[in-house]
């Protein structure tokens, strides 16, 4: 992650049991937040793409199954942490999205693909998609307008 992240716009945790109701619902929230901080269209394509290839595979990697992910909008980004997942469940997630002709759909979409350690156990995958995003107005810049 960056040293100075953006503020957080909103977030959103969800867990879900892998199967026909996971890549809707994990969609669903990635879009919603997804357009919270701006994110064009498409990029917004991107997002939903990585929530699907997470929702197809993820749970295979999890301790029981479930898909957990929090999700995080922030001004010109948003920021997948899936987990906990049992060890080298972030690796194998990523080697999971690999598709015959396309290749790998997380590695070419996303901006920063890291497995991390949990602080209370297990492995997690972070997944940042940067997007350009209009900034809102500060006191000088709409002074320097004015002007």
């Amino acid at each position: 992650m960056s040293a100075d992240p953006e503020p957080v716009f909103n977030q959103a945790w969800v867990g879900v049991a892998s199967g026909p109701l996971s890549a809707p619902v994990l969609g669903r929230v990635v879009g919603m937040l997804a357009a919270r901080a701006d994110c064009p269209i498409d990029r917004l394509d991107d997002a939903l793409l990585v929530a699907d290839a997470v929702a197809a595979k993820a749970g295979s990697f999890s301790d029981d199954g479930r898909i957990c992910a929090q999700v995080v909008a922030r001004l010109g980004s948003v920021e997948l942490q899936i987990g906990p997942l049992h060890e080298g469940g972030a690796s194998g997630l990523i080697a999971s999205a690999a598709l015959p002709g396309v290749g790998n759909v997380l590695e070419r979409v996303a901006d920063e693909l890291e497995p991390q350690e949990g602080a209370g156990g297990g492995e997690y995958l972070f997944i940042r998609l940067d997007f350009h995003a209009q900034r809102p107005p500060t006191i000088d810049r709409m002074e320097s307008d004015v002007t």
